[in-house]
């Protein structure tokens, strides 16, 4: 098991591998379906984006309400290729990785060792218990859309897997999970 502080290194980045099993501690945005819609609306109309992505990690969740003396209600991961058009110009933005769960499109591959960018995969179903990693949220952007808006995490020890790695090494491909 690693444990890391976001944002990755470059040294990070080179000594991870698919299948690695990794704690990640640090800042980590969510952002699903519709705010990415947003992101690439603001990208086409070279508007700036609601945070800095320079290194940034997304995480593709919509969390449930918080509950009392929690920062977060449940927070597992969502489908992550839902997200795959937009992901090569977010790493072209500088993006420098993402959370979700399930396989990526050979584009995304493709795009993720292009930039050295890194993909790792939280264990869907287990919402609850990936919520006790995360120590505070604060709202960032697009609260209209709830669940989905862009939120701030701060993580201790975020369990999750590299999914797939700078080399483009896929976990999937190699029956690792």
């Amino acid at each position: 098991m690693k444990r890391l502080n976001l944002p990755l290194t470059e040294e990070d980045l080179r000594d991870l591998h698919a299948g690695d099993a990794v704690l990640l501690s640090g800042e980590i945005y969510t952002a699903r379906d519709a705010a990415h819609k947003r992101m690439h609306e603001c990208i086409e109309k070279n508007e700036p984006l609601p945070f800095d992505i320079q290194n940034a990690l997304i995480y593709y969740v919509g969390p449930t309400p918080a509950t009392q003396g929690r920062a977060i209600g449940s927070a597992g991961p969502t489908t992550s290729s839902r997200m795959d058009p937009y992901v090569r110009e977010l790493l072209e933005k500088g993006l420098g990785g993402m959370i979700g769960k399930g396989r990526r499109s050979r584009d995304v591959k493709d795009a993720v060792k292009e930039h050295k960018a890194i993909y790792f995969v939280a264990v869907g179903g287990a919402g609850a218990l990936l919520s006790k990693s995360i120590v505070k949220r604060e709202p960032v952007a697009y609260e209209d859309l709830l669940a989905e808006a862009i939120t701030k995490l701060t993580a201790k020890d975020f369990p999750c897997f590299v999914g797939l790695d700078i080399y483009g090494n896929d976990i999937y491909d190699h029956g690792e999970l």
